[in-house]
């Protein structure tokens, strides 16, 4: 077995800064989302990812895959927003399998209703802190870090989908 790549000391200030600041942005966003839209920040993510997809409507399997997540997780999500009357879900004439989300007129309302306080939320918490070369680099270092990690996230995603599938 080979020896660790352990982390240099700037590499773990810079590590650990980075984990308490992702934290600390998604509890912030999450919590304006809870106090004044009434919704977590996975269920806006959901009502965001649909409204802009043709005819506000997506196969679930490609809304999961849109919004990061497992099929099962993004079921439980879907399942809420359906009970708030804001995604309606139909069955696939093709495949018996699959269904689609589609976002209802209630639930564009309610995006568009919180939209604003969580624009604000983002722009205080993160961009009015920067530079504008600052949130250049941060985009940039974003996109390397998620082009990275996306054919990883995908792979275990899907395991944990068949694993489930294999359960059911």
């Amino acid at each position: 077995m080979s020896e660790p790549r352990w982390l240099s000391e700037d590499e773990q200030r810079v590590w650990r800064a980075f984990s308490v600041a992702v934290t600390m942005l998604r509890g912030h966003v999450d919590s304006q989302l809870q106090r004044d839209a009434g919704m977590p920040h996975t269920y806006y993510e959901v009502l965001v990812v649909l409204s802009e997809a043709p005819g506000r409507t997506l196969r679930m399997s490609e809304l999961a895959e849109k919004c990061h997540s497992s099929r099962s997780r993004l079921s439980h999500a879907v399942a809420r927003l359906e009970a708030n009357g804001w995604v309606r879900r139909d069955s696939c004439g093709t495949d018996k399998r699959g269904s689609f989300a589609t976002l209802t007129d209630r639930g564009f309302a309610a995006l568009e209703a919180a939209a604003p306080g969580h624009v604000e939320a983002v722009r205080e918490a993160l961009f009015d802190a920067l530079t504008p070369d600052q949130v250049r680099a941060l985009g940039e270092i974003s996109e390397a870090i998620r082009d990275q990690l996306t054919p990883q996230c995908a792979k275990a995603m899907a395991a944990v989908d068949e694993h489930l599938d294999q359960l059911a």
